[in-house]
């Protein structure tokens, strides 16, 4: 295996092919794994993609995990290493991101990283410290209903800060806007006033773009998928269509969707619109039948016997509905159960012949790609910003599409598999 150029940790799968679709896209050979690797990579690449699934675990081992993984890039000659998180900043003030950087700064003797979780092309931006999701500040979005990770708050700094124990800085849109030695200057200003991170505003991909410049020497980098367009450069690498394409596909279409964000109640919404064959997954029925989702594997094999072609199953819901569930049966049980029913369906799907398969919701593609066992995913063609397609040839031969809950244009269900569509053609 050849020395890698970018060692990449994700906190959780969606995230982790989100990054991994970006630096395909700028030009980087790239393969995914599962979790730290026990076996040797499949091709030689430019950058290797972790994903764990450490978003909103206990951060004592949110950060053991990181650190198994960080030893591995290293022993594989890891030139950068980057930390990544959700374009939303997903976390509380105890963590997870601020006490991973931490720990990975202290193993990699860095003195500073950036944080920067903007992602243009899907409408996170920071400006003056404040991410926006849209036109709207994060706060003010429908992550401030998140079930597992409320986002009230708008404040970059503030947040970090409240979850970091060194001092975090800001590099604004002023400075950032007179390109990466203006960059470069500043991250040196804050190191001499003893400030470890520092957020970076970011309007548009030119801004990225530049930033990726500033930090090529920095050993750590922390940030969205969004900064990753900006990092191949630094290595002499330029996009070519080659580094995306995939295997030819066969087999039935399926989509599962455990994501209760607003995007992902849409794509949903508009697929049963447009008369396709789906089922919806109770929690409550959950947790008093347990086995209840073998009914839904049932009417998933009657369903292909018809010729329906794709189905959905989901356990999608209201931010009303959900309070409502998790109410009875709290938040950690409710969604325990739907990721257990979703890991045995996509483990049922796949033996029925499913061989391309869409899954909606970061915890539950985590769950779903732990199930099938998939160790390592090839990085395809993208289908929108942020959610490729990928294959893997283990256990078997199958396509699969990870998207974020947040991600994806509202007909993303229908859409997605004209883009495998094209490249068999």
């Amino acid at each position: 295996m050849n020395k890698i150029l970018l060692g990449c940790i994700a906190d959780d799968f969606t995230g982790a092919t989100d990054l991994a679709n970006n630096l395909v896209r700028s030009g980087m050979r790239v393969i995914q794994t599962v979790g730290v690797p026990t076996e040797d990579l499949e091709h030689d690449v430019d950058a290797v993609v972790i994903a764990l699934k450490s978003r909103t675990i206990d951060s004592v081992l949110a950060i053991e995990q990181s650190l198994n993984a960080l030893a591995w890039l290293k022993k594989v000659g890891a030139h950068q290493i980057y930390f990544k998180y959700c374009s939303t900043f997903d976390s509380t003030t105890q963590g997870n991101i601020g006490p991973v950087t931490d720990e990975l700064m202290k193993a990699l003797g860095a003195s500073f990283t950036v944080v920067t979780p903007a992602f243009p092309d899907n409408g996170r931006t920071i400006f003056k410290g404040h991410l926006f999701v849209g036109d709207l500040l994060l706060s003010d979005s429908s992550m401030r209903h998140h079930p597992l990770t409320p986002m009230k708050d708008s404040n970059l700094v503030k947040l970090m800060q409240a979850q970091f124990p060194r001092r975090v800085g800001l590099i604004d849109y002023k400075i950032v806007a007179k390109g990466s030695q203006a960059i470069k200057v500043k991250i040196s200003e804050l190191i001499n006033e003893g400030i470890s991170a520092a957020v970076v505003d970011a309007l548009n991909n030119e801004d990225l773009i530049q930033l990726g410049e500033a930090v090529k020497d920095l050993s750590l980098v922390t940030a969205g998928s969004g900064l990753a367009i900006g990092l191949p450069q630094n290595f002499n690498l330029k996009p070519s269509v080659s580094q995306s394409r995939l295997p030819h596909y066969a087999g039935q279409r399926a989509i599962l969707s455990g994501s209760c964000s607003e995007m992902t109640l849409k794509q949903v919404n508009h697929f049963k619109r447009e008369g396709y064959a789906c089922y919806a997954l109770d929690p409550l029925t959950l947790s008093q039948r347990p086995d209840y989702w073998q009914e839904a594997a049932l009417w998933a094999k009657q369903q292909f016997k018809t010729g329906a072609d794709p189905i959905l199953i989901y356990s999608t819901s209201s931010p009303d509905q959900v309070r409502e569930v998790q109410k009875e049966l709290s938040v950690e049980k409710a969604g325990s159960l739907v990721e257990q029913a979703m890991g045995n369906l996509a483990m049922a799907l796949v033996e029925m012949g499913v061989g391309q398969l869409l899954v909606a919701g970061g915890e539950t593609s985590g769950v779903c790609v732990q199930s099938l066992k998939v160790n390592q995913l090839q990085i395809g063609p993208q289908i929108d910003p942020g959610v490729p397609w990928c294959f893997t040839k283990s256990p078997r031969n199958l396509h699969l599409a990870l998207k974020s809950g947040n991600f994806g244009r509202e007909d993303f269900f229908t859409y997605a598999w004209s883009v495998l569509d094209e490249q068999n053609s």
